[in-house]
């Protein structure tokens, strides 16, 4: 939930921003790869936290290691890399001209990560001293990062009325002699 609430709340904020006059946050879209970048900074450096930290109120590499199922090799390395993909994603998406590319990986990582959640929640898997996310939760909240992802990526694009209304209306021009 607390991702939810970063991703959110740093939206909200960029486009802010951008209704305020920052040019770079002046569309929905780079706000979007921007909030999903800050999110995965929040996520990603928890898979790098040592144990010393399992009293705090992120979650450690030891929180994520059960969620990892059985059938992947690696467990440990398998958390360390997934951290390393998203700084990696989050570190795109900030580059305009590497955006579409981190967007569109991290896509794939966000669909390969879907079995992990599913076995966290269906085997009710505690996290971070939590009792485990429901499916029901768990699922919807991973098809929003998909799309956020693909909003970023620039794959899912966003129309305004006004840019309907002037197509429409330069498409009538053309057709009256």
């Amino acid at each position: 939930m607390e991702t939810l609430i970063v991703l959110l709340t740093t939206l909200l904020a960029s486009r802010t921003a951008g209704a305020l006059g920052a040019r770079r946050f002046a569309a929905w879209p780079t706000c979007a790869a921007y909030a999903l970048g800050v999110m995965l900074i929040m996520t990603g450096t928890t898979h790098f936290l040592p144990e010393a930290f399992a009293d705090s109120p992120v979650p450690t590499h030891a929180d994520l290691l059960p969620m990892v199922p059985p059938f992947a090799p690696f467990p440990g390395a398998m958390v360390y890399l997934t951290g390393v993909l998203e700084l990696l994603g989050a570190a795109g998406l900030f580059l305009a001209r590497t955006r579409r590319a981190a967007g569109l990986g991290l896509t794939a990582l966000f669909v390969v990560l879907l079995p992990a959640n599913i076995y966290a929640a269906v085997s009710d898997i505690p996290f971070n001293g939590a009792p485990a996310t429901p499916l029901w939760a768990r699922i919807p909240e991973q098809a929003l990062y998909i799309g956020v992802a693909l909003w970023a990526a620039g794959v899912l694009r966003t129309t305004r009325r006004g840019d309907r209304d002037q197509s429409s209306r330069a498409g009538t021009l053309r057709s009256v002699p």
